[in-house]
């Protein structure tokens, strides 16, 4: 009942337009065979509307586990259920110089590894890893204003982006495709980004195209130079881990996400330039940004998220928070203090996650 509801709710006469000219678009290119058309889904899903996340799992029988899935991502990190495994070591990212591609998709900015002879892998390895990842993408969610454009939110509360770095089981799995659907299939590296004076010089360089206006409309792509992919995670061991799936169709469970505790920075001007990218070049779509392209947060049904932080000192901590009132949310806005003391005022193992950089 509630999805007719939304039906009805959503499909607003842009989106009448934009299914319109797809499902011409299915006719016109089966009208000169007898066969029954091939569907090209990736144009039926968005992150709004009709064809938004809540109707994922309607639009196509084979994204059923969008809708009943039980270990879907993205999910609220919340402090008071977070687990400290002292097991946890240190994962790796390939310190190798990569080339690639970034493709404005329509739905997201997606940098792509370079394909050719004599190209290194990257491979991500270790932490709760028993296998060799190789990356094959990365993809970029931010939002129309600061207060929200990540997928993972921390406790309730989002950030203005969420860089995503995806890597495919290469010891299993000849690629991601193979591997996507597949058990211990993919691993996925969010990194939560904020605002600041200046941007991480190699994710400068990787957005590069958007500064330079060269993926401004949907389908359009730019060569990247080539840079170094283990400078865009932070300057820190300390992570989170989960089990979760894919946050886009199909939506597949195969998924081991890591969340480094510090954050990657994106000046506010470059911030404003992603804002204006538009989702393709015709209507309705040449006037629809692509920000916002977030699938709101899933139920965690129980998972334990995991982490190799651990600190001591309890005590004094307690005291502090007590003292400036960061435990009743009241402190002075320093972000990584009043973490902490929610951490600390639910009686937890002590656990410190520093997203303030």
């Amino acid at each position: 009942m509630q999805a007719k509801n939304e039906f009805g709710k959503f499909f607003s006469d842009e989106r009448k337009i934009l299914w319109k000219s797809r499902l011409l678009h299915e006719v016109d290119n089966s009208s000169a065979t007898t066969n029954p058309p091939v569907i090209d889904w990736g144009q039926w899903w968005t992150y709004d509307g009709i064809s938004g996340p809540n109707f994922w799992g309607i639009i196509n029988p084979e994204w059923s586990m969008c809708q009943r899935g039980r270990r879907q991502s993205p999910i609220n990190i919340d402090p008071r259920t977070l687990l400290y495994d002292p097991n946890l070591t240190p994962f790796t990212l390939d310190k190798t110089t990569v080339g690639g591609l970034l493709t404005n998709t329509g739905h997201s900015v997606e940098w792509r590894v370079s394909q050719g002879s004599g190209m290194q892998a990257i491979n991500v390895t270790g932490g709760p890893l028993s296998y060799v990842y190789t990356v094959s993408h990365a993809r970029l969610h931010f939002g129309e204003s600061n207060q929200q454009g990540s997928e993972h939110l921390l406790d309730n509360r989002a950030f203005p982006a969420e860089l995503q770095i995806y890597a495919f089981n290469s010891q299993l799995y000849k690629n991601f495709s193979q591997a996507v659907g597949s058990v211990y299939g993919v691993v996925a590296i969010a990194v939560l980004i904020k605002i600041d004076e200046r941007t991480t010089s190699e994710f400068r360089v990787m957005l590069e195209g958007v500064e330079q206006d060269q993926i401004h409309h949907g389908g359009s792509s730019t060569t990247v130079r080539p840079l170094l992919l283990s400078e865009l995670l932070p300057t820190t061991d300390h992570y989170l881990t989960y089990d979760g799936s894919l946050t886009e169709p199909a939506c597949h469970e195969t998924v081991t996400w890591l969340v480094p505790n510090k954050p990657l920075y994106i000046s506010k001007s470059l911030m404003e330039r992603l804002r204006r990218l538009r989702q393709g070049r015709s209507d309705p779509l040449k006037n629809a940004p692509i920000a916002n392209n977030f699938r709101p947060v899933q139920d965690a049904h129980h998972r334990t998220v995991r982490t190799n932080i651990h600190f001591p000192g309890a005590q004094i901590w307690k005291e502090l928070c007590s003292v400036n009132g960061y435990g009743s949310g009241n402190g002075d806005g320093n972000f990584y203090l009043w973490y902490l003391c929610i951490v600390l005022g639910y009686g937890m193992e002590v656990v410190m996650v520093d997203f303030s950089g």
